[in-house]
């Protein structure tokens, strides 16, 4: 598992639980060690002992805790260079989710050993839409509903989501875009760095 993906669970879990329970964690996972390099490749199974402490940890469910790490991704000030990359997607909420099918390969120019499943967006009306997360990186659609969820809110849409588990290798999650300009979004500017 790329490193960037375990530095942004344990950033997670450090701004929304705090540092003791990520160390609880951490020892519960038997890691032997509390912080991840983000630029290393880690064994799978780390990040799986990871989740699965977390999990224990928080008394929830890993797809939740999974959506609220994508979520935290999108929203939080730490991370406010994954924002900007998603916000460059579109300047309306259909226009970032068009946008998904390249996300792959933007996240690759940025990070080059970074690979991330294959999306494809599926436009069955002008307001339903399916995701189609390919396989390869477990937990993936469940961080994806989170991602889907904040962006709506940094766009000012009102959308409904659901993950509606497999179809073959691949995850879906469907999308219903309920109002397109429901609240005002959160403010985005193109040239602030």
């Amino acid at each position: 598992m790329h490193g960037l993906i375990n530095r942004a669970i344990q950033s997670f879990v450090c701004a929304t639980y705090g540092r003791p329970c990520w160390q609880r964690v951490t020892d519960t996972a038997g890691l032997g060690f509390s912080e991840f390099e983000a630029m290393l490749t880690y064994d799978d199974a780390i990040t799986a002992s990871l989740l699965d402490a977390l999990s224990t940890e928080l008394a929830r469910p890993r797809p939740e805790i999974l959506e609220d790490v994508g979520t935290y991704l999108v929203s939080h000030p730490n991370t406010e260079g994954l924002r900007r990359l998603l916000r460059f997607g579109g300047v309306t909420y259909v226009e970032f989710l068009h946008s998904l099918d390249d996300l792959a390969d933007r996240v690759r120019l940025a990070v080059s050993d970074l690979s991330l499943p294959a999306l494809e967006l599926q436009e069955l009306s002008q307001t339903e839409f399916q995701l189609i997360c390919g396989p390869g990186l477990p937990g993936y659609a469940s961080a994806m509903v989170g991602v889907l969820r904040a962006m709506a809110d940094d766009y000012g849409a009102l959308v409904m989501l659901s993950h509606d588990g497999q179809k073959g290798e691949a995850e879906v999650i469907s999308i219903l875009l309920v109002e397109s300009s429901f609240a005002e979004g959160r403010q985005f500017d193109v040239n602030r760095h």
